[in-house]
């Protein structure tokens, strides 16, 4: 399964109320489980920036990891991003096979 790093940010009222952000986060993940089933969460942060939150997912193909970031845009996000992240020594591996 491939990695994914979800990049999502907000409306401005969304994060108003701490118990509607917890209900808005539970109904966006029973989303998710629902409709995506082979996806595994591996992480999610709140953080600074210019995004409100980063999920780290594994998705098994990249059609279940665009139909991640559209249930967010459906539930309210304003902004997400999507990448395909590869693990550091996956990577190492790569780059030995160009050599």
């Amino acid at each position: 399964m491939a990695m994914y790093v979800l990049m999502t940010r907000l409306a401005a009222g969304a994060l108003e109320s701490s118990e509607g952000r917890k209900k808005m986060g539970r109904e966006w993940l029973k989303k998710v489980r629902k409709r995506v089933p082979g996806v595994k969460f591996k992480a999610h942060y709140a953080i600074f920036g210019p995004y409100d939150f980063m999920d780290v997912f594994e998705a098994d193909t990249p059609e279940s990891a665009q139909r991640v970031a559209l249930i967010s845009r459906s539930e309210g996000a304003v902004s997400v991003e999507t990448w395909q992240a590869l693990p550091y020594d996956q990577f190492l591996k790569l780059l030995d096979s160009v050599d």
